[in-house]
């Protein structure tokens, strides 16, 4: 018996109903939607850090040459409206919501929102491909603290388990290399190396948590789809302070290699990043393309999944699962 059926099984009149999740809410980062919001926006994210106000410069004119704001939030919202689509072709037609944390609506914002529908037990659905404190843990802590914000101290969460191997999030990450790797040309194409690459964090804290680990199982797993055997890994958009150690190696460095083993082409692969948002775009489209023409490599950027059908799949999949265990628990609980 696959999902579906479950569901339509315990949905039915007599059996156990889905009243134990009541509502889906997808969590995100934000980003500034108009020029006139990136110093909002940034002094938000920067609330309680200490972060040098010449880093808020620069990464205001991250925002400058890229266009003036992020796509974050358009490509945020395609992502909702796809997964809204899908879920109700699946009939699962609990309310959806989006909340984020750093701009509108914000999470303590759709938290109320939601309250005042009556709905207090919600699946929420990170978008963090790897889990680390400043990723995943942190989206906890946000809830937490929108819930006391909205007072909304009733509200219970529950998340979706990880997904960094799932194979739809490996489908969608491969076909969107396979399509970068269509402009090179054909004789050139099998000696291109692809650098797939995730958000640098603190060595600290990356031993406290797997994300080393599901970077690197994600970037196998879509290399192992491609069959590609000519891959590194390489970290970027670091922002902390220069005495403290981050994952390394840095992109810039890890195309010198590449480069000195002979490679004429390289793919970027953001595979730890959901959007085509600005870290994306000046960190990898601007800072590293410069590099690699500084060494004559022939630079191709594969997107991010953002909306692929496969990615919205993936989560259509993981909130059937995760509704039928929710249904099968209140069932032996009562």
């Amino acid at each position: 018996m696959d999902v579906r059926d479950r569901l339509s099984r315990l949905s039915r009149p007599g059996s156990v109903t889905l009243m134990s999740i009541d509502h889906l809410l997808v969590i995100a980062f934000g980003g500034p939607p108009r020029p006139e919001d990136v110093k909002p926006f940034l002094e938000h994210v920067s609330q309680g850090r200490r972060i040098p106000p010449e880093r808020l410069t620069e990464v205001a004119h991250h925002y400058e040459v890229t266009g003036g704001f992020s796509p974050y939030n358009a490509h945020t919202d395609r992502l909702v409206e796809a997964l809204r689509v899908r879920l109700r072709e699946a009939s699962i037609t609990l309310p959806l919501a989006l909340g984020m944390r750093n701009w509108q609506p914000f999470l303590a914002q759709t938290l109320r929102a939601l309250s005042a529908q009556g709905l207090a037990r919600g699946l929420g659905i990170i978008l963090a491909p790897h889990r680390c404190e400043s990723s995943f843990e942190q989206y906890l802590k946000n809830v937490e603290d929108a819930k006391v914000e909205a007072s909304t101290p009733q509200m219970r969460y529950e998340y979706l388990a990880p997904w960094h191997d799932h194979p739809r999030f490996i489908e969608a990450q491969a076909d969107r290399v396979r399509r970068a790797l269509e402009y090179i040309p054909v004789s050139q194409r099998e000696a291109a190396h692809l650098v797939f690459t995730a958000h640098s964090i603190p060595v600290e804290m990356a031993q406290r948590s797997a994300y080393v680990e599901e970077f690197t199982t994600s970037s196998r797993l879509v290399a192992e789809a491609l069959e590609w055997t000519r891959w590194s890994l390489g970290y970027q958009s670091r922002s902390g302070s220069p005495h403290q150690p981050w994952l390394e190696p840095d992109v810039a460095a890890v195309l010198q290699v590449v480069r000195a083993q002979g490679a004429r082409h390289i793919v970027m692969v953001p595979i730890g990043f959901l959007s085509d948002h600005t870290e994306v775009l000046y960190d990898l489209d601007i800072e590293a393309q410069q590099e690699a023409q500084r060494l004559e490599l022939r630079y191709h950027r594969a997107s991010t999944v953002m909306d692929h059908p496969a990615f919205v799949e993936m989560f259509v999949q993981l909130i059937q699962e995760q509704l039928v265990d929710a249904a099968i628990r209140t069932s032996t609980s009562s």
